[in-house]
């Protein structure tokens, strides 16, 4: 039911279209919209099965090591999380968590570190984490208390890392850690660390409003060979940083998933639930709350796909990515919540899709940079140049 015709716009091409068409019908024949009891082993099923079908080909960078392209194409990304996150949360997750766990080894990895890790995700034969996040280091990534220590031709880690995606059943892990070349951002390093890595243990399963594997990472003199760095020494904050701005604009993305099934929902609920001798949809104020979700689901997807097809320009997108994750995330949770409503008691009656779309976008709107930290983002981007932000006003 939903509306397609965004797929039209001069932002996307006719092998976007072609993409979105071919995953839609994939994922209705092989996507469970339930959330499964096993989410550990559902999660594992889900990039196993993504992996051979190819679309895990979409996540990596460079045709000799999976990947579709030599780069990572944003808005194929954005169009894969969108369309997945419509049929199914946890496959949107295990998508998204292949890409940003493998991202930079696509754009820092040396070529011994590519061929040994990008073929293997793309395949869905290794399942990828992203490790940035620490107690008291979330967006405030200078505060990263982590640290490795080289010693000859190994640095030792020990800290921990928190909130971390695919926690537990990963089978690699990017790591960040204060190297100490500088102060505060300019002296972290990335590093790639294998789950079985004597020193690495998982200290606590985390369990959150919609499922999905989700851990703490404790390192306890954990040595890894120095050629598991990714990039140079002390500049860890630039590859994260890199690699957030690639997925970042795809989180908004999976928001508009989330917000056009709801929406979908609504319609059916609006044209059939019926109300004093009507049917919802024929009171003035349902047409009013479907004519604005209509309209915020399309502002978004605006945002959303000018960043995508920006960042396939070779353009800087770190005020566009960040208006996009903002206003995405925080329209789908009102759509969300609108859906909700219009279904009444069903509404939050557990594993009902509008019950599981209000579980599932709550996280958006905190992961990759909470709506707080994406305003400060477009602010600090607008201080900086003003002349840029007049132009683009």
């Amino acid at each position: 039911m939903s509306d397609k015709t965004y797929l039209n716009w001069p932002f996307l091409d006719g092998r976007h279209r072609e993409l979105e068409q071919s995953l839609d019908d994939w994922a209705s024949g092989h996507i469970s919209q339930q959330h499964e009891a096993d989410v550990d082993a559902a999660c594992r099923a889900l990039v196993r099965e993504l992996g051979a079908a190819g679309w895990l080909r979409h996540a990596v960078g460079g045709t000799a090591f999976g990947g579709v392209g030599e780069a990572i194409d944003t808005r194929a990304i954005c169009l894969i999380r969108e369309t997945l996150a419509r049929h199914s949360g946890l496959a949107d997750f295990a998508f998204a968590m292949q890409g940003l766990g493998s991202g930079a080894i696509t754009l820092y990895g040396s070529e011994a570190q590519k061929r040994s890790y990008l073929p293997r995700v793309a395949a869905g034969e290794a399942i990828a984490a992203f490790a940035l996040s620490e107690p008291n280091a979330g967006s405030d990534v200078a505060s990263m208390q982590c640290a490795a220590v080289q010693e000859g031709d190994s640095y030792v880690l020990n800290g921990e890392k928190t909130w971390i995606s695919n926690g537990g059943i990963a089978d690699f892990y990017v790591v960040f850690a204060r190297t100490g070349e500088a102060p505060g951002a300019r002296g972290i390093s990335a590093f790639v660390v294998d789950a079985d890595a004597p020193g690495l243990e998982i200290a606590e399963r985390i369990e959150v409003i919609a499922p999905h594997p989700l851990a703490r990472l404790r390192f306890a003199d954990c040595r890894v060979p120095a050629s598991s760095r990714l990039g140079a020494a002390g500049e860890g904050f630039k590859v994260a940083m890199a690699t957030l701005d690639i997925f970042r604009t795809s989180v908004a993305a999976a928001a508009l998933g989330f917000a056009r099934r709801a929406l979908d929902e609504a319609l059916r609920r609006a044209g059939t639930r019926s109300m004093f001798g009507q049917v919802l949809a024929d009171f003035q104020l349902t047409q009013a709350k479907l004519a604005q979700m209509a309209t915020g689901i399309d502002a978004s997807a605006l945002l959303t796909y000018r960043a995508a097809w920006q960042r396939d320009q070779g353009q800087r997108v770190t005020r566009e990515a960040a208006m996009a994750k903002m206003t995405a995330t925080e329209t789908a949770q009102q759509v969300i919540d609108a859906a909700v409503q219009m279904f009444g008691g069903l509404g939050v009656v557990s594993e009902q899709p509008v019950e599981r779309l209000y579980r599932e976008i709550r996280a958006l709107r905190i992961y990759e940079g909470a709506t707080e930290v994406q305003q400060l983002i477009i602010a600090r981007e607008m201080l900086r140049d003003p002349g840029a932000a007049r132009a683009a006003a």
